[in-house]
């Protein structure tokens, strides 16, 4: 498996595009992407656990209820929830990417990230869409990061190559998210793209199984939001034999798709709404996997322990405290942490109770901009990761006034 350029465009079959079309008000701020398949793809999706839903999933939901898409468009800048005619207007973006592309409309994947509640308008999408189209290439990953992102400083984008029955093939991807992240899938938008042949069944137990591990277990401040979902297009172009059952080939794929969204998941948390640091915490010793997830999204969820890390801190007794009231089944006094970056790694708690150690190394340690918190528990197998950032005195700036 390789690392390798182009995004969502680094799979065969693919281009995309990125425009400003007048949603937000910032003229530089691309707000509608537009990704493309010559050929139609299996599709598979998850969404947001949330009972309150943006317009825009309902419809995707009934669009890929047969298992194929060849389009996914999305804006930011509103969020397209709450509103009356919600599902009118994301039925209407679809219907603009099918006049302007040929696509069947009910082909069409769609999205909305922004402000909840506030009315969007079709003027400016229908303004845009020429634009859009005309765009779409083979090197327009990048501005389709751009046009999805929300607060996000950074864009996400990330392919690789791999190999399934001596066929070479491609998978990308690009996301958002660095506020309203819980671990409750789906948390973010994330739209990934693969040339590999695989059924739609099989497509989607390969995403299903694999949120559990990455996306789900990603936390910025524990809310979960309204819109997001995670879309995966696989159109075949590589002309490998078509994956339909598990084996060699399923697991290859499956180990393809956990490294395009293990590197989303710590860019999305690393770039966390006025995140400073990375957390990523890995639990292991547990009596069993969910146990293991459990601990691990209680600590990186703990508001308290977030602001320890913010300060430098090596305020152990959070963690202890979130591993406490995290609802798994822990023996408390086998639990062992360390705080570890690459300044170097320091051990602050040992079958429950506190080692001593240098606060000066602490410190130090804990200044990164990467800090790995290890837990372990002493009483099985299980073992999970999760990651988070620090909480900061910029999130409360950015979400006091986030609206207006």
């Amino acid at each position: 498996m390789k690392k390798i350029q182009g995004g969502v465009c680094a799979s065969i079959g693919f281009k995309a595009n990125g425009v400003h079309c007048g949603i937000r008000k910032n003229k530089t701020k691309r707000d509608l992407s537009l990704i493309v398949t010559e050929v139609r793809a299996s599709a598979a999706c998850v969404y947001t656990q949330n009972l309150v839903k943006g317009a825009p999933i309902l419809v995707t939901k009934k669009h890929v209820a047969d298992g194929y898409a060849s389009a996914i468009v999305c804006n930011s800048g509103n969020a397209n929830t709450c509103n009356a005619n919600g599902e009118e207007i994301a039925e209407q973006m679809c219907s603009l990417v099918s006049d302007a592309t040929g696509i069947p409309a009910s082909d069409v994947i769609v999205a909305s990230t922004g402000v909840i509640g506030q009315p969007l308008s079709i003027d400016p999408i229908r303004e845009g869409m020429p634009s859009l189209v005309s765009g779409l290439s083979e090197e327009g990953s990048n501005l389709a990061a751009q046009g999805i992102m929300t607060t996000d400083t950074i864009s996400k984008e990330i392919a690789y190559s791999f190999t399934l029955g001596g066929k070479e093939c491609h998978i990308g991807a690009i996301g958002k998210g660095v506020g309203m992240i819980n671990p409750n899938m789906a948390t973010m938008l994330i739209f990934i793209t693969t040339d590999a042949a695989i059924s739609p069944a099989m497509l989607q137990k390969a995403l299903s199984a694999d949120v559990k591990d990455s996306f789900n277990m990603v936390s910025v401040d524990g809310d979960t939001s309204t819109n997001d979902m995670v879309a995966v297009l696989a159109n075949g172009c590589a002309g490998n034999e078509p994956v339909t059952a598990p084996g060699k080939d399923f697991n290859a794929f499956r180990k393809a798709l956990s490294k395009v969204t293990t590197y989303l998941c710590r860019k999305i948390a690393g770039d966390g709404e006025g995140a400073t640091k990375l957390l990523e915490c890995k639990v292991t010793g547990a009596k069993s996997k969910s146990a293991a997830r459990t601990v691990a999204k209680s600590v990186i969820k703990s508001s308290l322990f977030k602001a320890a890390m913010f300060g430098a801190d090596a305020n152990w007794g959070r963690v202890l405290c979130a591993i406490g009231y995290s609802g798994a089944d822990v023996d408390v006094t086998k639990v062992s942490v360390d705080f570890k970056s690459r300044a170097g790694e320091l051990a602050v708690c040992r079958n429950g109770s506190g080692v001593p150690f240098s606060e000066e190394e602490a410190k130090k340690i804990l200044s990164e901009k990467e800090i790995e918190i290890l837990i372990g528990l002493d009483d099985g197998n299980g073992k999970a990761t999760a990651w988070g950032c620090d909480l900061t005195y910029e999130y409360v700036k950015i979400n006091g006034d986030y609206r207006t």
